[in-house]
């Protein structure tokens, strides 16, 4: 196997040196970083540094505005604050900062506003990679939730997150429940916590999970779609081709298994979105989620029954606490979701005590990435949190 890994390195770099796609300028909002789209786009833009329990240095954005109740922001799986932003005047973080809320868009360990430690160094300390989704919530949200209501003198904020930012605020208020108390409200886009009812090809992938994560450990690779890797560097020339490229760009970049609806992401946008996305994540999360799939349970990471039996005193790992998250939550999901499931989102509102909305999204085609990247959102995603954001303001 590490044998065919070479070959394919040797494949990808033979495709970068020969040309055999023409390189292009990528697009202004493609180069820009999360600063610099908000200049772009009318507002300006601070930049804070967060540091977690554990040493992470997390780079923070936000936007001031009148409103008084922050708006913090939480992105999914080797994504960004970017990605919030990206859509220019259509997207969240722009919408929200126009009609006046105080935005805090965040971004968790290892990506590329948060590849910094207090000791470890990501290019020469593994340690750095050893995280997942349960770092993600039980650190990084929480220190940023403290900075937030520091920095503005607030008691509370709401919270708006995608993906596995939704699975980091579980774990968070979960297992840190003095956490709910801090929350006027959380909406979870696309959430994720269950893959009960996921269906090829996510289900296949999930199936070779441990495979392909014992490949990795025997490869020694822990920093998973690194921004200076050879793979981002294809998908980012592809993508830049326009229509002759769109397929595959498409099926390289794996839109096709979050589930994918090209009326609401158009050729033209494919380079912005490869200028930002992704932005790296760690072998461990991939192996977490995996687990979560392969075990039917919202749980701790597994270890193995004797590291479990020192870690949690128990030889599998314990559940996630759903009915310790008392936080007034909101549950927006897509039938075309290949990663969050209609039925598994229907089972963790079930496990939920204080929903105060649950929304399918109308439009059948509605998957994954819409949430984040959907040229029509102002128009049929919006609708739904605007409202909810000034009922619990």
């Amino acid at each position: 196997m590490e044998i065919e890994i070479t070959c394919l390195i040797i494949i990808l770099n033979s495709l970068l040196s020969n040309c055999l796609f023409i390189p292009k300028p990528l697009p202004e909002d493609a180069r820009l970083n999360f600063t610099g789209l908000g200049f772009k786009y009318g507002h300006k833009v601070e930049e804070h540094s967060v540091v977690s329990e554990d040493g992470y240095i997390l780079t923070v954005f936000r936007i001031p505005g009148k409103k008084k109740t922050p708006v913090m922001l939480t992105h999914g799986i080797a994504d960004s604050s970017d990605t919030f932003i990206i859509r220019g005047k259509r997207s969240l973080a722009i919408s929200l900062a126009d009609a006046g809320y105080d935005v805090w868009a965040t971004n968790t360990r290892g990506n590329r506003y948060a590849r910094r430690h207090v000791k470890m160094d990501p290019d020469k300390d593994p340690s750095f990679w050893d995280y997942s989704f349960h770092e993600n919530g039980y650190y990084d949200t929480a220190a940023t939730i403290d900075y937030i209501l520091q920095t503005t003198g607030e008691k509370k904020l709401q919270g708006i997150a995608h993906s596995q930012g939704t699975s980091s605020h579980f774990v968070l208020l979960s297992m840190r429940p003095e956490y709910n108390d801090k929350l006027k409200l959380f909406v979870a886009l696309a959430p994720v916590a269950y893959f009960n009812n996921i269906v090829p090809p996510v289900s296949s992938l999930a199936q070779i999970g441990p495979d392909l994560n014992q490949l990795l450990l025997n490869s020694k690779i822990e920093e998973l779609v690194s921004e200076k890797g050879i793979e981002r560097k294809l998908i980012k020339l592809i993508c830049n081709q326009g229509d002759i490229s769109y397929d595959l760009c498409v099926l390289l970049s794996g839109f096709y298994v979050s589930g994918f609806d090209a009326k609401r992401l158009e050729p033209s946008f494919l380079p912005v979105i490869l200028g930002h996305y992704p932005a790296a994540t760690s072998r461990k999360s991939l192996l977490h989620y995996d687990q979560v799939y392969l075990n039917k349970r919202f749980a701790l990471f597994d270890y193995g029954p004797m590291q479990n039996m020192e870690r949690y005193g128990y030889m599998v790992p314990p559940d996630y606490n759903l009915r310790q998250v008392t936080a007034k939550i909101a549950l927006i999901v897509g039938n075309n979701d290949n990663l969050s499931r209609a039925r598994d989102a229907e089972y963790l509102r079930t496990l939920l005590p204080n929903i105060v909305q649950y929304h399918v999204m109308k439009e059948k085609e509605w998957n994954h990435i819409d949430f984040i990247w959907g040229n029509d959102m102002p128009e049929t995603l919006f609708p739904y949190i605007f409202p909810l954001l000034e009922k619990y303001s």
